[in-house]
């Protein structure tokens, strides 16, 4: 048994290594970043600014930017060697070749000799207590006084040498140091001159230790602390460090320069530890680190020769070991600290510092704390009980199971253990002895992967098939009851079980739920994450619940559980990841759990290799807001410089609006959320992701004002919204003008479009008319034609009939002359009948006077021995109705007479529309009129008297012309205004 209580003491444990507390970030010129890096300053602004001798760029935490201008003044070189930013917002530029600007938002203004600067590079620039401007040069030091135009050299007048001023370091005490190349210089509060300090060589760069020691590079890479007072002896001073550059950051922590990287020293001038150490073999960007800057977040940035890189403090601690392990497993210790075992390693004994000494010899896959107080932990060899009182006794493991892991333990009230062996099954230790099943009817195949008890004393054992078996204690001993997917579980594979009070968690691979109520009920999140993979579990005392799963870590306020509890709220989660030092992810089998709660209170989360640690009441967070600035603005392309609180007036007629704006937040702009609106066009705050500029198109001439805010990693919004007001003048189409002009144009248009209407509707009343015209006129020819060719036929026929019987009686007789008088009213009845037939097949619509006519000449040519044609010339206009009809009358009688009895061969009926007037014309070759009848008519017939009443009705004139065998010629003329 001793073997089994080890105490030895392990070593003390060795500082975390420097890539377990910083997570490390390196750019380089594939990813655009700047090479050869000088220095570094961040503005008031956030910017931050970063020097090369071919450049000064900007950064915001996402993009590197070439600045050939600083607040939209052009730099006068781009050969830059120095930067620094003072509390006033102004940003100083001192370039390699000499002379220095610097840059407000309200303008910028160059020094030189002129101005009393020293000629040549200018190596330093720094700030003094007292708002004055310190700058070291080739040529040596000056001064810029408050308020001063010009600079005042610093040489002999106050003990500095006149060449090579390297650096300026105020000290914490108000004592002013000078690296030169001569050595270093300092002087106290209230001195007026310097004094020369030890070592007296060339000292270039210089750094404050925590103790207030000044500690300075020599040109051969050697670091002293510089002494005030001469050293005894005559000798030369040993080095304290070697190194080409130093940094001692806000902790006090040393960050020493080397050729091939840098090296975090927690004592400095103590050892050189391989794991204090960022070189090319773990990743730096490239090898001659040179310049080194701590931002107002707390991260350290280092410029090397081909990039720069950061290092960012991590939220989770790493336990420090010497040897990564391989699968721990955890659980609290009885002595307020930490049990760990592995798959390689035996079980130890930890606190946050590190390993304290070994517990168990032997590997770790699954442990419990039984109700009693006792400890059981197991591999695949074996198990061992720990009793109260600390003493291990070995357990053999069940028949069969030899080689296998536990997967679960868990003991129940009576004593008796349950455990899962990965490939052989679920056993109850009774008595000493092993039951397979516990003896018990109903539990599945399904390997049981977690494993707790409730209040009750009801075992509830997590399977992998996405099932819970609940065994009884008491009076339920024996019984199995099965909880699944109808009693609302979804999670897959159960990896951990833990009792909440009187509720049950279980964790999955697919999700996490809680039993309350008699079911089971999925946690979500405000955006719908399933908390994937959790095999970690723990509801603090305040009631936040932190969860550990595929995903990362995490933390659920009490206030959103306990509404989520209430009536279902999607829960805000507070996520760490790689992002804050976890390395890996949780075990997705065992050894679980992958959460734990020490006794001290702190969170110990394990992953494949790592255990990390977070002190939950002691979270590192970052209170500043993340400034936020526009950056660029685009109107239909073109691109257009936004002044700060200056309106922006874009062209006439611009629709399109691109605006690029971006964050100033240097840890983690991953997590930074931002947020924007432009009002007029959006309802509510527009929350982009993966991208920083908003897009608009479509826009209306008017008066905009598009605002952007963001919040840091830990949700601090900025509560000073960056603006931006834009006007789009309109076009002289989007003035209100051009709204009436456009008004009345779509009125007359839509009067035009009536107008059309109505003339397509005659149109199409006309066309109807007339078809039904051509049916009328056809029908009438018919029953004409039907008429002629039948009755009048017969009655001819009847007649000539009549007529041979006639001549059959003697001449003289009264028979022979009644008979004769009844033959001639006989022909005359014939020809009124013909002449009824042509009537019927003469009609004259309004709009169709050509065609009735032509139809009623056609008509009589059937009848006699005459030709007919008709000439129309000039457009065809409707007459009015009053002339119309009587125009028509006397065309026809006009027609009638001259085939009746002109006895011509060719009858021309003319009709003239011209713009002057309507003309009639009717013309035969006959045998024409005697004057007599031309005047006044033939006797006992009125056609000619009643068409020159006719004509005189509507204001025409009638012509007659005519001369016995030449034909005759009727023609009436109708002025156009009375015509139309």
């Amino acid at each position: 048994m001793a073997a089994l209580h080890l105490s030895c003491v392990a070593a003390a444990a060795a500082p975390a290594p420097l890539l377990s507390d910083y997570s490390h970030s390196a750019w380089g010129a594939v990813q655009g970043a700047p090479v050869d890096v000088l220095k570094f300053a961040q503005g008031q602004d956030g910017w931050l600014w970063i020097a090369t001798a071919t450049g000064l760029y900007r950064y915001d935490g996402v993009h590197f930017e070439r600045s050939d201008s600083v607040y939209g003044h052009r730099l006068p070189s781009s050969n830059v060697l120095d930067l620094a930013a003072t509390p006033d917002g102004a940003i100083w530029v001192g370039y390699r070749l000499g002379g220095l600007t610097v840059f407000r938002e309200k303008g910028a203004r160059t020094y030189g000799e002129a101005d009393g600067l020293p000629t040549g590079a200018v190596f330093h620039i720094e700030q003094a207590p007292d708002g004055a401007i310190w700058v070291g040069t080739r040529d040596g030091a000056a001064r810029l006084a408050p308020g001063a135009q010009r600079f005042e050299a610093q040489g002999e007048n106050v003990g500095l040498p006149t060449r090579r001023v390297y650096q300026v370091l105020f000290g914490r005490d108000g004592t002013q140091w000078m690296g030169t190349m001569h050595g270093v210089f300092f002087r106290q509060p209230g001195q007026a001159r310097f004094s020369h300090a030890w070592p007296r060589t060339m000292l270039t760069s210089m750094g404050e230790a925590p103790d207030g020691a000044i500690w300075a590079v020599d040109n051969q890479n050697r670091y002293f602390r510089v002494r005030t007072t001469e050293p005894p002896g005559k000798g030369p001073l040993k080095p304290d460090a070697l190194g080409n550059g130093i940094r001692f950051d806000r902790a006090g922590t040393m960050w020493l320069f080397n050729p091939d990287g840098i090296e975090r020293k927690f004592v400095p001038g103590g050892p050189s530890l391989p794991a204090q150490r960022l070189t090319r073999q773990n990743g730096i960007s490239g090898p001659l680190p040179q310049s080194s800057f701590q931002d107002r977040e707390g991260n350290l940035w280092f410029g090397t020769s081909a990039g720069l890189d950061r290092l960012r403090p991590n939220r989770l601690k790493t336990l420090p070991v010497d040897v990564p392990f391989d699968h721990p497993g955890m659980l609290p210790g009885p002595n307020g600290d930490v049990w760990i075992g592995d798959y390689v390693g035996d079980i130890r004994s930890f606190t946050a510092d590190g390993v304290k000494k070994v517990e168990l010899k032997g590997q770790l896959a699954a442990s419990h704390w039984a109700p009693d107080g006792t400890l059981w932990l197991g591999n695949e060899l074996g198990l061992h009980h720990r009793a109260v009182n600390g003493a291990f006794t070995p357990v053999a493991l069940p028949p069969g199971v030899a080689g296998l892991d536990p997967q679960a333990l868990q003991q129940d009230r009576a004593g008796n253990l349950w455990a899962s062996f990965s490939g052989g099954g679920l056993f109850r230790r009774t008595s000493g002895t092993w039951i397979k099943d516990g003896g018990l009817s109903g539990l599945p195949t399904a390997l049981a992967t977690a494993m707790a008890m409730d209040g009750q004393g009801t075992v509830w054992m997590g399977h992998a098939d996405n099932s819970i078996s609940l065994v009884g204690d008491g009076q339920h001993a024996g019984a199995v009851r099965r909880l699944g997917e109808a009693d609302g579980l979804q999670v897959g594979t159960v990896l951990q079980l833990y009792r909440d009070g009187d509720a049950m968690w279980a964790g999955g691979e697919h999700g996490v739920a809680l039993y309350r109520g008699g079911r089971f009920h999925a946690l979500r999140g405000a955006h719908g994450e399933p908390f994937r993979g959790v095999s970690g579990m723990v509801r603090l005392p305040g009631g936040d619940l932190w969860l550990h799963g595929a995903d990362g870590i995490d933390h659920i306020g009490a206030a959103s559980l306990a509404a989520w509890i209430k009536d279902g709220t999607a829960v805000e989660a507070e996520r760490f990841n790689a992002l804050d030092g976890l390395q890996g992810h949780a075990a997705q089998l065992r050894p679980v759990p992958t959460l734990i709660r020490a006794p001290d209170g702190k969170l110990w989360f394990s992953t494949a290799a790592t255990i990390a640690i977070l002190d939950p009441a002691q979270i590192r967070r970052n209170p500043l807001p993340p400034p936020v600035q526009i950056v660029t603005v685009q109107a239909d392309g073109a691109p257009y410089r936004p002044d700060a609180g200056q309106p922006l007036h874009l062209p006439q007629g611009s629709k399109n609006l691109q605006i690029g704006f971006t964050a100033l937040s240097l840890s983690m702009p991953e997590r930074v959320r931002l947020r924007y609106r432009l009002t007029g066009v959006d309802a509510g705050w527009q929350e982009p992701v993966g991208r920083r500029e908003a897009y608009y198109t479509n826009l209306a001439p008017g008066s905009y004002r598009f605002e952007v805010t963001a919040a840091n990693e830990d949700g601090v919004w900025n509560t000073q919204a960056a603006t931006l007001d834009i006007v789009i003048a309109p076009t002289f189409v989007q003035t209100p003008w051009f709204k009436l002009l456009l008004a009345l144009g779509g009125a007359l248009l839509l009067y035009g479009l009536y107008v059309l209407r109505i003339r397509r509707l005659k149109r199409g009343m006309h066309e109807r008319l007339q078809e039904r015209l051509q049916e009328r006129l056809a029908e009438r020819s018919r029953i004409a034609r039907s008429l002629h060719d039948t009755l009048l036929q017969s009655v001819q026929g009847l007649i000539l009939s009549f007529h041979a019987h006639a001549h059959m009686l003697p001449q003289g007789t009264r028979e022979r002359a009644r008979l004769d008088g009844t033959l001639n009213l006989a022909d005359q009845l014939l020809i009124e009948g013909r002449d009824q037939i042509m009537d019927l097949r003469a009609v004259a619509p309004p709009d169709e006077l050509p065609l009735a006519l032509q139809e009623f000449g056609k008509g009589l040519a059937q009848h006699r021995a005459h030709a007919f044609t008709v000439r129309v010339s000039g457009v065809c206009r409707r007459l009015l109705p009053c002339v119309h009809d009587e125009i028509y009358a006397i065309a026809r009688e006009a027609l009638f007479n001259a085939s009746r009895y002109a006895e011509a061969a060719h009858i021309v009926l003319e009709l003239d529309y011209a713009e002057q007037a309507f003309t009639l014309r009717v013309r035969d070759d006959g045998c024409g009129l005697d004057d007599a009848v031309a005047q006044a008519g033939r006797p006992g017939h009125w056609g000619l008297v009643g068409m020159r009443e006719r004509a005189a009705s509507i204001g025409a004139t009638l012509n007659l012309g005519s001369r016995p065998g030449a034909g005759t010629e009727i023609e009436v003329i109708v002025p156009g205004q009375l015509a139309y």
